[in-house]
């Protein structure tokens, strides 16, 4: 039974891979985990038995001596997944091992920042995701979505704030949530406040754009549509595609999370299928889905509404693999590069905005963009600088930020790859505990409002 188990989950990934590889191959952060699986997939299946580290077990063991601590919710990237999908894979490479109070929601892995943190909300809370009328009606899908019976954190608010930690887009999306908690912006939870959110820990985050964008099909222009021949429009096909054949047991492996678009042949049939394919319904056709949002244009949407809140506790880790040579911004360390991402890299330190297309705000200059880890420009990850810069501090050492102040990015420049620090743990090596174990020990020791009761052999 546990062969055949093994043997059918195999034949599942080869299908979804194959499947979503074709759809987006080009896209290299995706491939570059794709690679990953086969190995931590085995570790899953064959090493399930390994005990957590000796730093794994005291940091667990000291969440679970007090019950009141808040949760740490770690959030995501672009085609990511939570707690659930491919088989039981971590995608923050088992880092929530290191505390028993840690929840990672499975959110749209190709859904606009908007549907995300949305559905974050509900995900924690309970109930079922609303994702607005106005918005619903302008993008073209249902106003509601999954339905949790119980929320994962149902108690959350200003007395029961939670830290959040987000990859890639996830930051972006926690920022998002923020803002809409200030706003009021939940039906039925007039009291939201942003000081729901005790703490922002940003891991590679999305926070300005990303040129890789425009490299892989979005225009330069607006930053909301896609090129007609692109690498992109492969994606657009093989998520629609994926979408409508809608096999449950391949949706349950691993979703998009465009389900409220109802594009399954059995809601769109074989014409919703053709308006789909055809660029007239859906999100690739409304613009709600995440490529927009990580243009630079999109970016400064966004970051044109979103604060910096003074209760709130924020740290960012930014991550680049380039360095000067003669002059000019090259790859660095080519052999600490994963082999999938090195050629983005490459093209993301030889980026040139087209000349005859206006600058996407003014001062904007292309070597200020040429620092990147493979899937976004470092200046984009270490804090909200566009369209206006947000209070920040540049560390070197986490000592320099203690005692921590509220309203602040502090952030640290880390030698890596986007995808450093997650799916799989080895390519990281200490560097991974290290990172980790500096986030929680932030979370459990420097970030409160209330000054928290620790146990003596921690204080």
């Amino acid at each position: 039974m546990f062969r055949f188990s093994v043997a059918a989950l195999q034949l599942i990934e080869l299908f979804v891979s194959s499947v979503v590889h074709l759809s987006y191959g080009f896209y290299i952060f995706s491939s570059a985990v794709a690679g990953d699986l086969s190995s931590a997939l085995n570790d899953v299946f064959f090493k399930s038995n390994i005990e957590p580290s000796i730093r794994d077990v005291q940091i667990a063991a000291t969440a679970n001596t007090d019950k009141d601590l808040p949760p740490i919710v770690l959030v995501h990237g672009i085609f990511g997944f939570g707690k659930g999908r491919l088989g039981g894979l971590s995608y923050f490479a088992g880092a929530e091992k290191k505390d028993e109070k840690v929840l990672v929601p499975d959110l749209g892995s190709l859904t606009s920042v908007y549907d995300r943190a949305r559905e974050l909300f509900y995900y924690l809370k309970g109930g079922q995701v609303d994702y607005g009328e106005e918005h619903s009606k302008a993008c073209g899908h249902s106003q509601f979505g999954r339905i949790y019976e119980q929320g994962h954190y149902p108690q959350w608010d200003e007395d029961h704030p939670i830290h959040f930690v987000g990859h890639s887009a996830g930051a972006q999306v926690i920022r998002v949530l923020q803002q809409m908690l200030a706003d009021k912006a939940f039906k039925g939870y007039e009291n939201t406040s942003e000081n729901w959110v005790l703490s922002v820990t940003s891991l590679s985050g999305a926070f300005n754009g990303t040129t890789r964008a425009y490299l892989d099909g979005m225009q330069t222009e607006n930053g909301k549509s896609m090129k007609s021949i692109c690498l992109l429009q492969l994606l657009r096909v093989g998520v629609i595609i994926y979408d409508w054949i809608d096999i449950p047991i391949l949706k349950y492996y691993y979703n998009f999370g465009f389900d409220h678009f109802n594009m399954s042949w059995k809601k769109a049939g074989i014409w919703g299928l053709a308006d789909c394919l055809l660029g007239n319904s859906g999100p690739f056709a409304s613009g709600d889905w995440i490529l927009p949002d990580l243009t630079i244009q999109g970016s400064l949407r966004l970051n044109s509404h979103l604060n910096t809140f003074p209760s709130t506790y924020y740290f960012s880790y930014a991550t680049k693999r380039t360095r000067k040579f003669l002059g000019f911004t090259v790859p660095s360390n080519v052999l600490g590069i994963h082999p999938l991402l090195f050629i983005r890299v490459l093209q993301m330190c030889q980026w040139r905005h087209p000349p005859d297309v206006p600058p996407p705000f003014k001062g904007y200059r292309d070597e200020e963009w040429w620092d990147n880890d493979g899937a976004l420009n470092t200046v984009s990850m270490t804090h909200p600088k566009f369209p206006i810069e947000h209070p920040n501090r540049f560390v070197v050492k986490d000592s320099e930020c203690q005692p921590l102040q509220p309203g602040i990015w502090y952030y640290k420049i880390v030698e890596g790859d986007h995808i450093l620090f997650i799916v799989n743990r080895e390519r990281a090596g200490v560097q991974f505990d290290l990172i980790y174990d500096s986030i929680f020990e932030r979370c459990r020791k420097h970030a409160f409002r209330k000054i928290p009761t620790m146990p003596d052999h921690v204080q």
